[in-house]
């Protein structure tokens, strides 16, 4: 891929890493990208599953932006057949599932951060002190629970050991365990010096140590290639405002992964950083939390290819008292700059939705304060903190999230012809954004045309 290299006359100073003299004519005048369609099939159905599900006296939720409709909903094998209003006599091989009226039908939501094997730990570097054989249960553990909570796709956004999405992503689709389509991930690649968690993370210094640790990667069959590029204040000592990768260290991860097909995404919180992802063509960009004007402007620019996962859950949990029992209060947060960054990046984030920038919920789950199974509070954040309508959060969840699997045209939407990974939800959740945050409100979760979870209703 090549990268316009001389500086633009519009960059309003030197931020250093690299950066002077660059702005946003360079962001212009990167070449397009598409990444290589990741692996996302699934052959998960059993010998003893119905042929067709008709669901019927249900409100459709179908992610196209309409509002929610009455209507039936016909799945055939794995993908939908039908929806709205049609004639249709179930026969011995069609599951029926009646709504009542009451339930919801929508699409399964997407966790654009994931992390599967994070295994709840009180500290960082707990993360990877278990013996990789109970790491493996851990992970596949999470792949249920992301399941169970009605989340059919998860973007991989680093592994805690190096080959561990990779084989749970091939139990997933061989059908050995239940889980989400996943895009799978290796550890985050960092510079010496700037590993938040050493134990996670693999060093790389220079652009040849990362071409070669992203080509490393690459040949275990990873789909995304995950960067991390600045401190975090929930450390010590490394502020989320350093920044420790180089334009150059930069171009070339993403010039190597893109070479390949594959994406690129980055733990990104200082404006430097994110600059450094606009001026490249990261794809996924995590937190951006002090993204400054002009690097809005870039990300404005790129809209229409790059997305952004704030995972504002996390240190939010770390500032409101979730982690007191593990040894972080707020009083500790705030000292650290957390409480500042949530606020700042809640105004970048309600800047980007002004702006159009595709934000999408999800990320950082599977620490002791913010846990698996919760995934859903990023629902209730965007509506709350971001200034989303209900609506546009559960868009970004569905629609948005089968733009950033790489299949928009078969995944995130109650359509014909679309994938058949689909949730049952009691009411309706454009009046209660929390409903997700207890499964016993999901009757029935779908996926690939599989039943995983079916309560009969009353």
């Amino acid at each position: 891929m090549a990268i316009t290299t001389s500086p633009s006359t519009t960059s309003k100073g030197a931020l250093g890493h690299g950066l002077d003299g660059y702005g946003i004519d360079n962001v212009r005048a990167l070449p397009h990208y598409t990444p290589t369609p990741a692996d996302i099939t699934i052959s998960n159905r059993l010998p003893n599953d119905k042929k067709k599900i008709l669901f019927k006296n249900v409100n459709v939720f179908d992610s196209t932006g309409a509002d929610i409709y009455p209507g039936d909903v016909l799945i055939e094998n794995e993908h939908i057949q039908k929806v709205g209003k049609f004639e249709f006599t179930p026969d011995a091989d069609t599951l029926v599932i009646d709504g009542h009226g009451k339930k919801t039908l929508m699409s399964g939501l997407i966790d654009a951060h994931t992390h599967l094997s994070w295994n709840d730990s009180p500290t960082l570097d707990g993360l990877t002190s278990l013996p990789i054989e109970e790491h493996v249960l851990h992970t596949a553990r999470s792949a249920r629970t992301y399941l169970d909570c009605g989340y059919t796709m998860c973007f991989g956004a680093a592994s805690a050991q190096p080959r561990l999405d990779l084989v749970i992503k091939q139990a997933i689709k061989t059908g050995m365990i239940p889980g989400p389509r996943t895009l799978s991930s290796c550890q985050e690649i960092t510079t010496t010096g700037g590993a938040i968690i050493p134990s996670i993370s693999k060093m790389a210094d220079g652009a040849d140590a990362m071409r070669q640790a992203v080509r490393e990667f690459i040949s275990l069959g990873i789909d995304n290639i995950k960067l991390s590029m600045t401190g975090d204040y929930v450390h010590e000592t490394m502020g989320a405002e350093e920044t420790y990768y180089t334009l150059n260290e930069t171009r070339a991860a993403v010039e190597e992964a893109h070479g390949r097909g594959k994406r690129v995404c980055a733990h990104a919180r200082s404006a430097a950083s994110v600059r450094l992802c606009a001026l490249t063509g990261v794809d996924v960009i995590y937190h951006a939390s002090f993204a400054d004007d002009e690097t809005m402007d870039m990300l404005e620019e790129l809209k229409d290819r790059i997305f952004v996962a704030p995972a504002i859950n996390f240190p939010l949990e770390s500032c409101n008292g979730g982690a007191i029992p593990f040894g972080l209060t707020p009083d500790m947060a705030a000292k650290r700059g957390l409480v500042r960054e949530v606020d700042v990046a809640c105004k970048a984030m309600k800047e980007m939705h002004k702006r159009g920038i595709r934000v999408l919920p999800g990320g950082d789950y599977g620490f002791a304060w913010a846990p698996h199974g919760t995934y859903a509070r990023d629902l209730a954040h965007f509506v709350d903190l971001f200034g989303y309508t209900p609506k546009e959060s559960l868009l970004a969840a569905t629609a948005l999230g089968g733009e950033m699997m790489g299949y928009p045209d078969v995944l995130g939407r109650v359509q014909p012809g679309y994938y058949a990974d689909v949730i049952l939800v009691d009411g309706n959740p454009l009046e209660d954004i929390t409903v997700f945050q207890e499964t016993s409100n999901l009757h029935t979760i779908v996926i690939n045309g599989h039943v995983h979870k079916n309560v009969t209703i009353g």
